[in-house]
């Protein structure tokens, strides 16, 4: 089973990469000129601390949650590995062409603008496509239903998260915004 310590340490990197990234890119925004309340992150950031929780910890939990549903088997683990570095490229893609406008929260920047290029053509929410796959992968591999009942709950998380931008959104680019939506899927391309 040697693809399987390569593929989590080809997981592993990609995190660290993710992060890194985030973390040096955070530091060059825009001046933020609104920024939604502690109470309304709240909502979104519970879901997504869980989420984190049930993948680092899904084998160590009571069962069902320790339960692996997924055998352990060379293809999976190159596809998750495979399917990780996507999920890193298409956010680190989202992330470069979103540039200054960037923020982790849902804020509305000096002299925002509205990005449609890039992966925006795909996906009104590409980071969150990316960081998805990224941590579907994870669970993938790591195989237990706690990873995979936390990959639906970051999904819930961002689903409350993008909502909340995209109200935002309509509210500063009305007309723009609205014709983005309707020719452009929110985070599953063609579907979503």
């Amino acid at each position: 089973m040697q693809a399987y310590p390569l593929a989590l340490d080809i997981i592993s990197g990609c995190w660290v990469v993710f992060i890194t990234v985030w973390l040096l890119a955070a530091a060059s925004t825009k001046r933020t000129v609104y920024r939604e309340s502690r109470a309304q992150r709240l909502r979104y950031w519970v879901l997504l601390v869980i989420s984190y929780l049930l993948l680092l910890y899904g084998r160590e939990l009571p069962y069902p949650l320790n339960l692996r549903v997924i055998p352990r088997a060379t293809p999976i683990a190159c596809a998750a590995a495979f399917l990780c570095v996507a999920g890193l490229g298409f956010a680190l893609w989202a992330r470069v062409t979103l540039g200054r406008n960037w923020s982790g929260v849902v804020t509305l920047k000096e002299g925002h603008e509205l990005v449609q290029r890039g992966p925006y053509r795909f996906v009104r929410h590409p980071i969150y496509t990316g960081v998805l796959i990224m941590f579907f992968a994870t669970a993938l591999v790591q195989s237990h239903l706690a990873g995979f009942v936390g990959v639906l709950l970051m999904f819930a998380s961002f689903w409350i998260k993008l909502d909340r931008e995209e109200t935002l959104m309509l509210r500063q680019f009305p007309e723009r915004y609205a014709a983005y939506q309707q020719g452009v899927k929110r985070i599953i391309p063609f579907v979503l």
